[in-house]
């Protein structure tokens, strides 16, 4: 009876790997067919019979995406807008869900209700209202405006996740801080931000990702060299009559190194605070 049950035990685990293997591999064929198209020289990659692996390996794509015009200045303007979105959403977000959470006032629920609606509506239906706050304002095609632009639909998502992880927190430790002569800002940030410091890490690493990616925004909102980011520079690629799918997934490729080197950085933080999250929820 046990060995058939040990049996059972040992086929339950090899169909689990299975599933797993699966499932991480049809998440990563995307991104290994783009890295070996990136690979390929334009007559390998349009042909009639489908070839997986370059038949002749080149890197004359990631040559011409480094000395295509502007390549600096895309990347530039990509990491400019998704450090101040990081920074203006975190600081905002952070203060905004610790008072949520450690406050008891009045329409304190609605205020939550009104985060998640904002986060039900499509994105496209704020482009014209931001359009015209932004051209009042000054701001349209600058960093800095679309910076405050991808601010209004990342921080709901910040101030719900962070509110969870401080939720999580026991409030007895930030009174007995008070009761020894701290602030309740002193409080936060030395008490409570160091206890919720994976879950801040995971939430910036989303944050992060989402802005670097953006890319409806950033095409709408921008029309000059000086703060067009990545993603526009490379739709803008796209020829009348020409589809250049070497220089594409060069492109692709290279986008989503920075985000590979932050998420191998912070790898650990990230795990412990969705970890956290999860038992907390």
């Amino acid at each position: 009876m046990l060995h058939d049950q040990r049996k059972v035990e040992r086929l339950l685990d090899v169909v689990t790997y299975l599933i797993i293997i699966g499932v991480v591999g049809f998440a990563l064929f995307p991104i290994i067919w783009t890295f070996l198209t990136s690979l390929k020289v334009e007559k390998d990659i349009i042909t009639i019979n489908l070839q997986y692996l370059p038949q002749n390996i080149t890197f004359d794509n990631y040559v011409a995406i480094w000395n295509r015009s502007g390549f600096t200045t895309l990347i530039t303007n990509s990491a400019i807008v998704t450090v101040m979105t990081l920074l203006t959403t975190i600081l905002i977000g952070t203060l905004a869900a610790y008072s949520l959470s450690r406050y008891q006032f009045r329409g304190r629920n609605w205020i939550l209700q009104f985060y998640l609606v904002i986060r039900m509506f499509p994105v496209v239906l704020m482009i014209v209202p931001l359009f015209v706050i932004l051209r009042r304002l000054s701001l349209l095609d600058t960093r800095f405006g679309l910076a405050l632009a991808y601010t209004t639909f990342l921080l709901p998502f910040c101030v719900w996740m962070m509110k969870g992880f401080f939720d999580s927190i026991p409030v007895d430790l930030e009174e007995a801080a008070r009761i020894d002569g701290c602030t309740r800002l002193g409080a936060l940030v030395r008490i409570a931000l160091p206890l919720v410091r994976s879950g801040l890490v995971a939430t910036a690493v989303f944050i992060g990702i989402a802005s670097w990616n953006e890319f409806l925004f950033a095409l709408m909102l921008t029309t000059s060299q000086g703060s067009r980011t990545w993603p526009v520079g490379l739709q803008l690629m796209i020829g009348e009559f020409q589809l250049p799918w070497g220089s594409f997934s060069a492109g692709g490729i290279i986008s989503i190194i920075p985000i590979i080197i932050f998420f191998a950085i912070v790898q650990r933080s990230i795990i412990r605070g969705i970890t956290a999250g999860a038992m907390k929820g």
